[in-house]
């Protein structure tokens, strides 16, 4: 992946990509400084809220207010017109000039009218904020009611049922690893721009920019693991997956600009495997039956390896570009890969020859992917402004296009299926958006 300086925290919110007449004067901002001296954290506790005028509820999006809270009334020009100049004035960011003449003509053909997930609620009492352009896996949701998500130094956590906010993990000062376990590789870190994050079940597990790896418990007060898991300059932690193996054991997975993908037991936290490959991997996946990792990196062909050995299984052929994005469907059977060539591509792992789909984007790169735990939908988002949902039962030909302004952290669906968010990085729209599942025959789908 592209390296650069980021000395300072940053807002990284265009992309490399300029627009005229933008109605986010705030937006391009290009650092967020912190001083040494307010290190300690930007929040107390915990906040509780009484909805703030910033905020949007279903009700009153149902009623014309717009879901950001964008004053569109009090612009020189309307939504419409704004879009249709943003779609003309993107740039995406593109590290190989490979020929994209027949790409069009291999992508699926979408119904994209559909709405899977309704609108719900929209707050700006916590935003995400980005790290390195590149990198947009910085959200997680662990219920349809609570969602974690990178906030300037801190992992804050969201419930949506009380629209209550809390900081979890401060990253600014000095974490001292609480556990010490024998072959561990923990150390202290300190002042860690976060680049990538997962939560499952009970742990979180982040990665750094400086190529750190922070392990937390959330049900207890102190980080369990923290190291810097290599000493390269320019290898940050570009993915992190938690995952089980064959035999049940949840394990954590770091991909690094080293090129080098690691494996770790997350009882003990020792790195039990270390696998190389020829360039800077930029995702890494684990399959559902913990036997198989997707591998994506610098380069347009991506790998399936095998999870014990790192041994190379298959090579996926036909993206154009380097990949940032890989997501496995629940049955194992489907994996689901995003790149900068602006499609998202989907492999039957029985045979790897050619891909079965290809779907593509408005006007960015795929840079995060999620399927349903139920394999129902899947989610895949661009750099900016769009995230799109496919009806995997329609063999993804019905799609819903959720359209926003502003660049996107990540996206996730809650484990029950019933709620979608969105992280929203921008200086003054920056916000999370939740989404509920819609549901037109539930005792229908009960039966049948």
């Amino acid at each position: 992946m592209e390296h650069f300086q980021n000395h300072e925290l940053e807002y990284i919110v265009d992309d490399y990509a300029d627009f005229e007449d933008n109605p986010f004067e705030d937006v391009t901002v290009s650092s967020a400084d912190v001083d040494d001296d307010n290190l300690d954290s930007d929040f107390e506790e915990d906040f509780e809220l009484s909805k703030p005028k910033t905020d949007t509820s279903a009700v009153e999006a149902r009623n014309g207010k717009d879901i950001q809270g964008i004053p569109w009334e009090r612009m020189n020009f309307t939504r419409d017109k704004y879009r249709e100049t943003r779609l003309k004035q993107y740039k995406n960011y593109e590290n190989l000039s490979l020929s994209r003449e027949d790409l069009e003509k291999e992508c699926k053909e979408v119904e994209k009218g559909h709405k899977f997930y309704d609108f719900q609620f929209n707050t700006r009492l916590v935003k995400s904020t980005i790290v390195h352009f590149q990198l947009r896996n910085l959200l997680s949701a662990t219920s349809k009611h609570d969602v974690y998500l990178m906030q300037s130094y801190s992992v804050m956590h969201w419930s949506s049922l009380l629209r209550r906010g809390k900081e979890v993990l401060n990253v600014a000062k000095p974490i001292v690893p609480s556990l010490k376990c024998p072959g561990s590789m923990s150390q202290t870190v300190s002042r860690v721009q976060i680049s990538t994050m997962a939560v499952k079940d009970n742990l979180m597990a982040a990665g750094g920019f400086r190529g750190e790896l922070i392990c937390k418990y959330l049900n207890q007060p102190d980080v369990a693991f923290c190291t810097k898991i290599t000493t390269d300059e320019d290898a940050i932690t570009n993915a992190v997956d938690i995952g089980q193996s064959p035999t049940g054991l949840v394990r954590v997975m770091t991909a690094n600009n080293d090129a080098q993908v690691r494996v770790f037991d997350a009882s003990s936290f020792a790195c039990i495997s270390k696998f190389s490959f020829p360039w800077s991997v930029n995702n890494t996946s684990v399959s559902p039956d913990g036997r198989l990792l997707a591998v994506l990196g610098d380069n347009p062909e991506s790998l399936i390896a095998d999870a014990h050995s790192g041994k190379v299984v298959g090579t996926l052929k036909g993206h154009l570009d380097y990949g940032f994005a890989s997501a496995w469907h629940p049955d194992g059977r489907m994996l689901a890969t995003g790149n900068q060539d602006t499609t998202c591509r989907l492999w039957d792992i029985r045979n790897l020859s050619k891909s079965v789909c290809v779907l593509k984007g408005r006007m960015g790169a795929i840079r995060a992917i999620r399927f349903t735990s139920d394999g129902r939908f899947l989610a895949m988002a661009e750099p900016a402004d769009f995230v799109h949902v496919f009806d995997t039962k329609s063999e993804y030909a019905e799609g819903q296009e959720i359209d926003l302004f502003g660049e996107i952290a990540g996206v996730s669906f809650s484990p029950d299926t019933e709620a979608l968010f969105i992280g929203v990085a921008d200086r003054t729209y920056g916000s999370l958006l939740e989404f509920n599942r819609r549901r037109y025959n539930q005792y229908l789908e009960c039966i049948f």
